[in-house]
């Protein structure tokens, strides 16, 4: 393998080493981004000097970036193919601009994907029927429905979700609204509104907590290993799926990411303007508000209906 490092400030190349910390650690501090992505990125610049590795590998050119690409897409999805790629584009960029190293990844795309949504929507009947067989008798059940009406009435990520602190539940006007800190976002300057029975399922939630302190988050976790810290997005996750399949709808596409589906759907579909849509979804594009309305626009295409009924007696 080859790596990098400086030596009097000048480029020295050892064959057969691998990656050393401290290109990773510069690596790091070059990409300036959040840790998550950091993270992302990181896996992807040592999952191709390990595939280089076995490649045999000491030399990578434009053609060894994209055989890699062709081997993940055989075996990942489109959006880890897509995340890989960008990972080492941003790394050989990094590698031109710190050490003269050419950039053997530039323009390199990575995979297409498609704008279609991978989760599906929940319809008014289906979520009342998931909310009406939700355990409300105990401290958790509680805590799980007020997480599950928040979700779905605002259209809120778990990555909100799990950053929310009891001091962002407050009032506005004559509204009580929840201030958001998003993703990709350092702080909380979005809200939703809270409709009055959300709110009310909160307030039960935070009622059996003994410290309700502004700054304690707005929803705990209750397994024994981590029992009140803030929850986890996992584990807002895994509640909203349990919750799901015991409704009886156990499918891939259906998780938590389908309540914002959800709620922006029936949105639309109860004539909410495109651009309020978009405010209420804190989409920083209203293409990405579109897709939901294309999407809704080929769900009333009765073509199949009319050729069945050509065709069936």
């Amino acid at each position: 393998m080859e790596a990098l490092t400086t030596k009097n400030n000048a480029i020295v190349i050892r064959e057969g080493q691998a990656l050393t910390p401290d290109l990773l650690n510069s690596f790091s501090a070059y990409i300036d981004a959040s840790p998550k992505t950091v993270q992302t990125y990181l896996i992807a610049v040592r999952q191709f000097y390990k595939w280089m590795g076995a490649h045999g590998i000491t030399h990578p050119t434009r053609e060894d970036i994209l055989a890699f690409r062709d081997e993940l897409k055989a075996g990942h999805k489109p959006t880890t193919v897509q995340n890989y790629i960008i990972a080492l584009r941003v790394f050989y960029r990094y590698l031109e601009q710190e050490y003269g190293y050419e950039n053997v990844a530039e323009h390199i795309k990575g995979a297409r994907i498609s704008k279609e949504h991978k989760k599906s929507y929940l319809t008014s009947a289906q979520i009342k029927n998931v909310m009406k067989g939700m355990e409300r008798g105990t401290e958790q059940g509680r805590r799980d429905y007020a997480i599950f009406a928040l979700m779905v009435t605002g259209g809120l990520r778990d990555i909100e979700v799990h950053r929310a602190n009891i001091e962002d539940l407050s009032t506005l006007g004559d509204c009580t609204v929840l201030f958001l800190q998003g993703k990709y976002q350092d702080e909380r300057a979005v809200y939703v509104k809270v409709p009055a029975e959300v709110e009310k399922a909160i307030r039960d939630s935070l009622a059996d907590r003994k410290d309700t302190d502004g700054k304690q988050p707005l929803f705990i976790s209750l397994s024994n290993n981590s029992k009140g810290e803030r929850i986890s997005t996992r584990s807002i996750s895994g509640l909203v799926k349990d919750n799901l399949k015991r409704a009886g709808y156990n499918s891939e596409r259906f998780t938590a990411h389908s309540l914002r589906h959800t709620a922006v759907t029936l949105a639309l579909l109860g004539g909410i303007s495109l651009q309020e849509v978009q405010q209420f979804a804190r989409h920083s594009n209203i293409a990405t508000t579109l897709i939901y309305a294309h999407n809704l626009d080929r769900a009333k295409n009765n073509c199949g209906h009319t050729i069945a009924s050509a065709i069936f007696e």
